[in-house]
């Protein structure tokens, strides 16, 4: 890759409570070390079910557990299907969202590692991560201050620049999740729209380059 371009940036538009991205923010971690150096990874947040305020119907878990099978059979990753159980749990990634855009914007580096623990409680603990202490308990565990991290998920700006990341995601197109861009100084051009594996990521990338 010595030919290649130097500090590349890529948009990885996820969601916390996604099950492919469950499997997919993995196959995102491996791409960056590989190209240590070479490849900044920004991730964007898409509005999955934001804002919902209706408890999941037979039908929805229906889809919801046939694609966690799915995500299950291709990435081995484990899965807690007593979640389907709850009579009245509401879908709605937005708390997660905003919880991990404030640890984007207060410890950067750590956006990757913050959103597979969120992951991992989401599918593999069952936390609700609708509760703001589960939260707090969370992003306690990479250092953030509880104090801190209240202060800015609270705040009306950081629910106003919430939406406004909803907005732009929605803007590039990035309606599948997870979805992979490249920037470029003709605007994001789109690598991946749902999950792929490393090898097939990694030639897309090189194809656009």
């Amino acid at each position: 890759m010595r030919d290649l371009p130097e500090n590349l940036s890529l948009l990885y538009v996820t969601n916390p409570m996604c099950a492919w991205c469950y499997g997919f923010t993995p196959v995102v971690r491996r791409l960056r070390a590989l190209w240590q150096g070479r490849v900044e990874v920004k991730v964007l947040f898409g509005e999955l079910q934001a804002h919902d305020t209706q408890p999941l119907q037979h039908e929805h878990k229906e889809r919801l557990a046939l694609s966690w099978h799915r995500v299950q059979e291709r990435t081995y990753l484990p899965f807690e299907y007593r979640f389907f159980i709850q009579r009245s749990f509401v879908f709605n990634t937005e708390p997660a969202c905003r919880a991990m855009l404030c640890v984007r914007l207060l410890r950067p580096v750590l956006t990757l590692e913050v959103l597979r623990a969120m992951h991992s409680a989401f599918f593999v603990d069952n936390i609700d991560l609708k509760d703001t202490m589960e939260l707090v308990r969370l992003v306690r565990l990479f250092g953030i201050p509880e104090n801190l991290f209240l202060t800015l998920f609270e705040s009306e700006e950081i629910m106003q620049q919430m939406e406004e990341e909803f907005a732009y995601v929605d803007s590039i197109g990035a309606t599948t999740y997870p979805s992979v861009y490249l920037s470029t100084e003709d605007g994001p051009q789109r690598l991946a729209a749902g999950y792929v594996d490393l090898g097939e990521l990694e030639q897309r990338l090189l194809q656009l380059l």
